[in-house]
């Protein structure tokens, strides 16, 4: 069964990037999100590969690894990958679904057409940005 528009603007709306979007904006957002299902087992992100998409995690649960070493459990609502949305830069962990799971999956090449057709989304995002780093220095 497919998400419904507003299920799914619920769930972008959770994540702090998104979080200064108004709901039209998060709604053209959600437009360009895609689901897909993973079986249990399978490796959703490797560490050090370039990023494409941003995934939220619908139903189900994975492990977020680096280098080998379990650093979190993720469960449903919980999102990753947001930075690929904005930059070129490689997986800082690899994600690996440890039962079956449902994303919900924003590929960087349309979401940044979306942000071009939508600059007050770009200046959202950076704001998201700079209050992040905000928090994070001195």
């Amino acid at each position: 069964m497919r998400l419904r528009q507003d299920v799914k603007v619920g769930l972008i709306r959770r994540v702090p990037l998104f979080a200064g979007c108004t709901k039209r904006e998060l709604g053209l957002i959600a437009g360009i999100a895609d689901e897909i299902v993973q079986p249990e087992g399978s490796t959703v992100m490797v560490e050090g590969r370039r990023g494409r998409e941003f995934c939220i995690l619908v139903t189900g649960t994975a492990d977020v690894s680096r280098r080998g070493a379990h650093l979190a459990t993720l469960a449903d609502g919980d999102f990753f990958g947001e930075i690929a949305l904005l930059l070129d830069a490689p997986r800082s962990a690899t994600v690996t679904a440890t039962s079956d799971v449902r994303l919900l999956v924003i590929d960087k090449v349309p979401f940044q057409r979306l942000v071009r057709e939508a600059p007050a989304i770009q200046g959202k995002l950076l704001a998201a940005l700079a209050s992040r780093l905000a928090d994070e220095s001195l």
